[in-house]
């Protein structure tokens, strides 16, 4: 199956050169209204290409359908990708760089600014020598999560399009933003989108299939602290940064991201503030299984109460949400959909790796929802930073895969 990569490429410099990033303090929907600009060009891309009933919502949320070239009971297959870049790192005048037939020795992404990708610090680059790597100029992410499944996804619904042998039953495809701040399913139409099951293309590298990721909590505590000048402060001083780190120290010190693994939970100080008046500190508590993500949420309570008991109970307090679960029990009644991808895969030449998720996809809160959607490669590395890499092979592998989901659900044979 030969994909014009060509395309492909064209497609994903086109969006990364869109300004997409999303903007977790903003609490419109999308957060950031430069994604209606990438919304309404998909939208535009996706009637160019023969789909009907294109929209884009108040929120840009896009949506399209390829109609069926057979009738009959055919699943309707839904493909997903989410338009919005990290916040962690500016997605603004992006500037790809190809390394065409890569060495497997350092990569250059800024010779001025000394920025070098060495195989010392990311040994995976060793598994893509005589590829194609695309990065950015290292002054930005590169935006492969998730625009590169975008462009996959357009590829292949294209390729399908022009392809008349190719017989299918009734493809949905839907865009959505602010996925990068846990917002992308918020405002997602599981109805209107209208499909059976679906699959978010955005996955890490090639032959990632997961339908099990974490459930997700999020966890603020405000600490009011009392000011006395140092030098008359004995006794009297209570100083908000340090009960902060007290309660910090609560917290099992090898249950934190850069100890685990896995299947392997944790607490994650994302955010610490203040001063000896106040205090605020930010958690995210992620566990796969639901009884030690349970048990993680109580442990947290039990040492804000430990510091109240100690210090007060006005002094501090704790608000505490799920944003999240793990899409496993919704997936496991229709383990099919996951073997329809592991067969598609292989059809194309990838091997599965069956993976759990180290956080979260639109297709986790999506299968809440009632619409079953595992995540599948898009191919890329080193998401969200300035070291983000994407193979040209690993693209058109994740494009291939998509073409022959849609094959097998229509039982055509490979």
């Amino acid at each position: 199956m030969h994909i014009d990569t060509d395309a492909l490429l064209t497609r994903f410099f086109r969006y990364i050169s869109i300004d997409t990033q999303s903007d977790p303090k903003r609490l419109e929907s999308p957060s950031t209204t430069q994604q209606f600009k990438l919304a309404n060009l998909l939208a535009d891309e996706l009637k160019m290409l023969g789909l009907k009933d294109v929209s884009v919502d108040e929120h840009a949320y896009v949506m399209g359908r390829l109609p069926a070239r057979i009738a009959g009971d055919v699943p309707v297959t839904g493909f997903l990708a989410h338009m919005d870049t990290s916040p962690d790192m500016s997605g603004q005048d992006i500037r790809p760089l190809i390394h065409a037939n890569y060495d497997g020795k350092d990569l250059v992404l800024n010779k001025e600014r000394g920025l070098i990708m060495k195989p010392d610090d990311f040994p995976v680059l060793k598994k893509y020598k005589g590829q194609t790597l695309i990065t950015s100029d290292g002054n930005t992410l590169l935006g492969a999560d998730n625009k590169a499944g975008i462009a996959e996804i357009m590829t292949a619904l294209e390729f399908v399009n022009n392809k008349a042998d190719i017989k299918h039953g009734d493809i949905r495809v839907g865009f959505t933003p602010d996925e990068e701040i846990g917002r992308g399913a918020d405002l997602f139409d599981v109805k209107r989108f209208g499909a059976d099951f679906a699959f978010t293309i955005d996955g890490g590298e090639l032959g990632e299939l997961q339908y099990e990721n974490f459930n997700a909590a999020w966890a603020g505590v405000n600490i009011e602290g009392r000011n006395i000048h140092p030098g008359e402060a004995k006794d009297k001083m209570i100083n908000a940064c340090l009960l902060g780190m007290e309660l910090n120290q609560m917290l099992p010190a090898r249950e934190r991201p850069e100890h685990t693994t896995n299947y392997e939970g944790f607490y994650h100080l994302t955010g610490f503030d203040g001063g000896v008046e106040h205090a605020t500190l930010e958690y995210i508590i992620r566990d796969h299984d639901h009884k030690n993500f349970e048990r993680r949420k109580s442990h947290l309570r039990h040492c804000v109460n430990r510091l109240k008991e100690q210090y007060g109970h006005n002094r501090v307090t704790l608000e505490m949400k799920d944003q999240y679960y793990n899409m496993y029990s919704k997936i496991h009644p229709v383990m099919h959909v996951v073997d329809l991808a592991k067969a598609a895969m292989e059809a194309a030449g990838v091997k599965p790796l069956v993976r759990p998720i180290r956080g979260g996809t639109d297709g986790a809160r999506l299968s809440y929802m009632g619409l079953p959607c595992p995540n599948i490669f898009a191919g890329g590395h080193n998401y969200h930073g300035r070291f983000e890499f994407i193979p040209l092979e690993s693209m058109e592998k994740a494009t291939q895969t998509i073409i022959q989901i849609i094959r097998l659900t229509a039982g055509q044979a490979l």
